[in-house]
């Protein structure tokens, strides 16, 4: 092996684009570095920074009274009677994200930066930008909640500008600057149009040496040695009193000052103080895994924007794993990552910079439990328990049922369904809850406990499954009507149809799964589960979509929705289930790409993996690495030539690594089941199983060498490319597997 891959990436010019910019995050702030000396801009973000558009006061569709007249239109071959399914509304989407402002850094020097560079360090998520006589470090603060910037200067000019591109005209704004004696206090508060609702910002400014004057709406520095600058933002409503709906009342400016404050250490070096408290947390989780291609040394030293444009190169795909891991860790916290992750330079973010929950919230959170980041899990569980009660509603009021139906999309505060319309009728899909609860299942398995939270979302899914799952065929198999396979439709009827295989799936894993948690509901859960039908294998031999008999399918779509049973769920698969998965892999042959979504191209990257092809892998892979999808931030866009800024790509990539070198069940574990060939030697190190085990696993054209650390006892099944094995694990004894073939 060569020396490690680099954890971090870096050019050799100021960001032009925010797109471009360097990312921190801690889960709740985010902050975007450009890094010009002259007029540096950190963009300010906030995971609870949504615009209100009318979605504040939305609710799920009243439609139980018809439900029962829906359902047998449908079974009478009505192929479009779920198009009348609705109360008339038009398209609402949800409350958009947006960022708060940008801190901005003006100084006046001549000529070009000398020795210009900007980095980002993974391991600490410090974003630097220094050139001969001037720098700038950001982190944000996991322990502290707070954006940390510390510029070495000596002349600069220092504000906050709400200005950014997209915000509204009349965003009602107000400045504060008041001197302090270590400095100053800047305050930005915006009040949206025609709401009552707000955000303020607060930056406290501590200078060393020098002198401070203000300059309204801003602040000058002279003579100054170095400045450090924190920086927080809250939502809230904006009249004092107003009972607290997002985040808090109408803030103290004084207050959070003096808070702020309060973090500064009483220390020669405060900014070194604060960076090593938040180290502390974010480099244990980022350094729990690593992954190593062997790649050229001399690769991994080039700028990422070079990298880039070498999309064959192992060095491109290792610090792609690990900005990766980098930025999903950054961006979750009190939430899970949006379509954008924490990070925006525009009000208009594509699609509301929602939570979209019927493909990319979950490839996004792909690889939290294998790849040991529960502070994304538990980011992810703090979405979902938030909004159980609003779940419960959706399954109340539009189907007439107990139990919880999720959304397919969310702004983070509400988690009723409303959007939806004749094209997308979201408000008919029932398989939500069962993906978004997962994750959270797959962590159960890997750490050993059931975490009573889950428990009781998975028993609501489960009660929803008993009121729901009424209708029965010819065969006396129960029919889930209406059902929808996101965001498809059958060649030949409308959009809301029978029996999707996704819903069936999700179904049938749902009592399941609910069944294990609770053994006093366990019979009564698996024998509904039993009842459900088989899936279909259509003329084509490919698993269809619709296991309905009639509706065709329709291929060209970036949606997989149909081998959910594939990936991410265990149903179907080439060991137990030989035959669904050769009609799965049927299917993955026929499907196309249709608009080049990264999240389809991912997804199918993933599903290929669980069906152990890797050089469909690496295809899947090649359309993205090929398609100029990554930014040079290492942030990705939603399609090819960098349009649309858009975390799928990002965030889906290690789960796309770690699937095509280790997969585990709680009772089985197969290593390097799609391995392209071009990757032939690597370490993989870190990797959690859900049987209670970390692997580290190294592998060159010869031989692979896996050493297994159970935390439980258990007899699990190996699955290499030789065959099956049976594999006794002890807790506390490390395995170590030496396999010559593979």
């Amino acid at each position: 092996m060569s020396a490690g891959p680099v954890h971090g990436t870096w050019e050799p010019r100021p960001a032009a684009r925010w797109e471009d910019a360097f990312l921190s995050g801690n889960g709740r702030h985010g902050a975007m570095l450009f890094g010009d000396p002259n007029d540096e801009r950190v963009v300010v973000t906030h995971h609870t920074l949504v615009r209100p558009n009318g979605a504040e006061h939305a609710r799920p569709p009243e439609l139980a009274g018809q439900l029962t007249a829906l359902q047998d239109r449908l079974l009478a071959g009505e192929a479009a009677a779920a198009e009348t399914f609705t109360d008339g509304r038009d398209l609402q989407w949800v409350q958009p994200f947006h960022p708060a402002f940008q801190v901005r850094l003006h100084r006046t020097t001549e000529g070009e930066p000398r020795a210009y560079r900007r980095s980002v360090d993974f391991t600490t998520g410090v974003a630097t930008a220094e050139c001969a006589d001037w720098s700038s470090r950001v982190f944000v603060s996991r322990a502290d909640d707070v954006i940390v910037q510390h510029v070495r200067t000596t002349d600069l000019t220092v504000s906050l500008d709400h200005r950014l591109p997209g915000a509204p005209h009349d965003l009602a704004v107000g400045h504060g600057a008041v001197l302090t004696p270590d400095g100053a206090l800047l305050t930005l508060r915006a009040r949206y149009p025609g709401s009552d609702r707000a955000y303020t910002g607060v930056t406290l400014v501590a200078v060393t040496g020098g002198r401070t004057t203000l300059t309204p709406p801003g602040l000058r520095i002279t003579g100054a040695e170095s400045v450090l600058l924190l920086t927080r933002v809250l939502r809230h409503t904006g009249a004092p009193g107003t009972p607290n709906t997002p985040d808090t009342d109408d803030p103290d400016a004084l207050a959070q000052a003096r808070a702020l404050g309060d973090l500064i250490p009483d220390d020669d070096d405060p900014y070194a103080r604060l960076l090593e408290r938040h180290t502390r947390p974010h480099r244990t989780a980022y350094e729990r895994v690593t992954l190593d291609l062997a790649a050229d040394p001399a690769e991994r030293e080039l700028p990422g924007s070079e990298l880039l444009s070498r999309p064959d190169s192992p060095a491109l795909l290792e610090r792609l794993f690990a900005a990766g891991r980098y930025h999903l860790l950054s961006a979750s916290g009190m939430l899970p990552p949006r379509l954008v992750g924490l990070w925006t330079g525009d009000w208009n973010t594509a699609w509301s910079g929602a939570f979209t929950t019927n493909a990319n919230l979950n490839l996004q959170t792909a690889s939290a439990a294998a790849a040991a980041l529960p502070e994304v899990t538990e980011a992810h569980a703090s979405l979902i328990h938030r909004q159980v009660g609003d779940w419960a509603e959706n399954a109340r009021v539009t189907f007439g049922a107990r139990g919880v139906v999720a959304p397919t999309h969310t702004d983070g505060e509400s988690g009723f369904t409303y959007h939806f319309d004749r094209e997308y009728p979201h408000q008919l899909w029932t398989a939500g809850a069962d993906w978004l609860l997962k994750p959270l299942v797959d962590h159960d398995e890997t750490r050993g406990e059931q975490d009573p939270r889950t428990a009781h979302v998975l028993a609501q899914v489960a009660l929803f499954y008993e009121d729901f799952l009424t209708r029965t065929d010819a065969d006396g198999h129960l029919v889930v009507v209406p059902s929808y396979s996101p965001e498809n439709r059958p060649a030949n009827a409308s959009w809301g149809t029978i029996n999707a295989a996704m819903d069936l799936s999700a179904a049938r894993h749902a009592l399941l799964t609910a069944a294990d948690y609770h053994r006093e509901r366990a019979d009564g859960w698996r024998a509904l589960a039993d009842r459900l039908p088989p899936h279909r294998i259509n003329t084509d031999g490919a698993l269809a979509e619709w296991a309905w008999p009639g509706l065709d399918d329709t291929y060209d779509h970036r949606h997989l929705s149909h081998l959910y049973g594939v990936w991410p769920l265990d149903e179907i698969n080439p060991y137990d289930t030989p035959d669904l998965a050769a009609a799965a892999y049927r299917a993955l042959e026929l499907r196309g790409a249709e608009n080049d979504s990264a999240h389809g191209h991912l997804h199918h990257a993933l599903v290929a993996a669980r069906l152990r092809d890797g050089e469909r892998v690496a295809h899947a892979l090649g359309q993205v690495l090929k398609g100029d999808f990554f930014h040079a931030s290492l942030m990705s866009a939603h399609y090819p030539n960098r349009d649309v800024y858009n975390a799928d790509a990002a965030h889906t990539l290690p789960a796309v690594l770690v699937e095509m070198l280790v997969q585990s069940t709680p009772d089985r574990l197969v290593l390097l089941p799609a391995l392209p060939t071009a990757y032939p030697k690597g370490r993989l190190q870190g990797i959690r199983t859900r049987f209670g085990a970390e692997i580290d696993l190294t592998w060159n054209q010869h031989e692979a060498t896996a050493v297994i650390r159970p935390t439980r006892t258990h007899r699990v099944e190996l699955r290499t490319s030789s065959g099956a094995e049976p594999l006794h694990l002890v807790a506390g004894e490390d395995h170590v597997l030496t396999l010559g073939a593979w």
